[in-house]
């Protein structure tokens, strides 16, 4: 999910009385001063000597910081709800809660059922030669982990990579969007009841702030937004050679062959471009389709969005709007571009410009030079490129940097199989579009110009975990063989035993 642009407590670092954590107060926005570089400073100098204090949390106080943070979820999802539609000026309470409340919770609840068996010592077979001797791997947490948070879907995106890292047993420092002042200052005030500044911090500010925050010296940097950023940041870090994970995003691609099932296909590629107004990472950007069912693709399309949202979204409050002017901008300067090259436009909807209100515009006619098939869009335009078949679908897009998501619609077995064998994504889809990021259990990274790293689940336990390697011996070496001083008997078996 892509930004285009972009004192000491209590040993357990929250209430002694539960009951607190569910008191959260509601505050109605106002403007606070923006967190100085100084209070950066101080909180992560706080988190590390805290972390030096228990480097290895106990289960039982991470699972309370997950139930606490669930719980919290729960009873403050209205407020929630308001401050983010304060944000963009119109946003989906059913996306808001389908997004970002319950993937959310979802994966909270996973974390916990699965963290006490992650967090065990896993044993490791020892080679025969080094016997006797035993071999096991501990995930160790990191330290203090940053994490950058954009605005497309900040709940989702701060709760997700936070849960992660204190199920791993880190601290935390998370850096919101300048572009939701009243989400962060809802999410502040219920962490705030939840954990200590020594555990977890929320910050605000700008690209000053942001460019500060990313130069810290995190045991790691985990960072949601645009590639052009995720440059900056992974340069940044490597000052302090601080290990990082980039979900960047791209232009995913939505491939539909003569083998889908056309009405399907066209309700479910509607859903991934129409929730939250295309403004979603892993949309789908542009769509390759085979001549022979392009019209009735066309057609699908238009009845699926009658069916979702009516012909008119100017009074509907089940679309969301562009979060701002900076970004509607943008998308009429790529629509102006393609219509100004050749592009035949056929908007789904009435839309309302003065709200931000984009409908879904299907774009024809489309060629390379244009801007919207060479930037990631992220809005509601939909372009539609002819393909002959799956195989010119695949090399147009192994022309293009590697894609955060792949979405294949075919009901054939062998298209499905030679889809996989052959593309490069973060995560492939097939038949459907978005919901592989909201399994479990399932990984969910970029891959090249997409990102780099994973989380979600266990991957997301050991991406803010360290994997130690544990090697134990007790009072026999069978070392003692291969000691100096070289040449004897013994090592001229050895070499002969074990070098074949």
């Amino acid at each position: 999910m892509v930004d285009p642009d972009q004192d000491s407590s209590n040993d357990k670092g929250r209430p002694d009385n539960e009951a607190n954590v569910m008191s959260a107060p509601v505050h109605q926005f106002q403007e606070h001063q923006e967190p100085t570089k100084e209070h950066m400073n101080r909180v992560l100098h706080l988190q590390q000597g805290s972390f030096s204090q228990m480097p290895f949390p106990p289960l039982d106080l991470r699972l309370s910081f997950l139930d606490a943070l669930r719980s919290a979820l729960v009873e403050h999802q209205e407020t929630f709800f308001e401050a983010i539609h304060q944000d963009y000026g119109i946003r989906s309470r059913d996306e808001t809660r389908l997004a970002e409340i319950l993937t959310s919770v979802s994966g909270i609840r996973y974390l916990q059922q699965h963290l006490p068996d992650w967090i065990k010592p896993k044993k490791r077979s020892v080679s025969l030669e080094f016997q006797p001797a035993q071999n096991s791997v501990v995930h160790q947490p990191k330290g203090v982990v940053g994490i950058i948070v954009p605005w497309n879907y900040p709940l989702y995106l701060a709760v997700e990579p936070l849960a992660s890292a204190l199920a791993a047993g880190n601290r935390v420092m998370l850096k919101m969007s300048e572009y939701t002042p009243h989400l962060n200052a809802q999410l502040k005030d219920v962490l705030s009841t939840i954990f200590t500044d020594d555990w977890v911090c929320l910050f605000e500010g700008g690209p000053d702030e942001s460019a500060h925050f990313s130069s810290l010296p995190f045991d790691h940097l985990f960072f949601t937004g645009s590639g052009a950023v995720g440059k900056k940041i992974m340069a940044a870090a490597s000052e302090h050679l601080t290990p990082v994970t980039l979900e960047l995003g791209g232009k995913s691609p939505c491939i539909v062959t003569q083998h889908a099932d056309i009405p399907l296909a066209a309700e479910r590629i509607l859903f991934g471009k129409a929730v939250n107004a295309g403004q979603t990472c892993v949309a789908p950007d542009y769509i390759l389709v085979e001549p022979s069912v392009k019209p009735a693709l066309i057609e699908a399309l238009t009845l699926a969005h009658e069916r979702c949202y009516g012909t008119d979204i100017r009074r509907n409050d089940q679309y969301t709007s562009i979060i701002n002017e900076q970004q509607r901008n943008r998308l009429q300067q790529i629509l102006q571009d393609a219509q100004d090259k050749g592009a035949t436009l056929t908007p789904l909807a009435e839309g309302d410009g003065d709200l931000r209100r984009l409908p879904v515009t299907l774009i024809t006619d489309v060629n390379d030079d244009m801007r919207v098939m060479q930037e990631e869009i992220f809005g509601p335009w939909l372009p539609i490129v002819d393909i002959c078949d799956l195989r010119q679908a695949m090399h147009d897009i192994t022309e293009r940097p590697r894609p955060l998501a792949l979405y294949l619609f075919s009901l054939d077995r062998k298209e499905q199989e030679w889809i996989q064998q052959h593309s490069h994504s973060g995560g492939l889809c097939i038949n459907d579009t978005l919901v592989h990021l909201a399994q479990d259990d399932l990984p969910f990274g970029g891959i090249g110009p997409s990102g780099m790293g994973q989380y979600h689940g266990e991957e997301g336990f050991k991406t803010f975990s360290h994997i130690k390697g544990i090697h134990k011996k007790g009072r026999f070496n069978s070392g003692s063989f291969i000691m100096p001083p070289y040449g004897k008997a013994i090592h001229r078996f050895l070499y002969r035993w074990l070098i074949r």
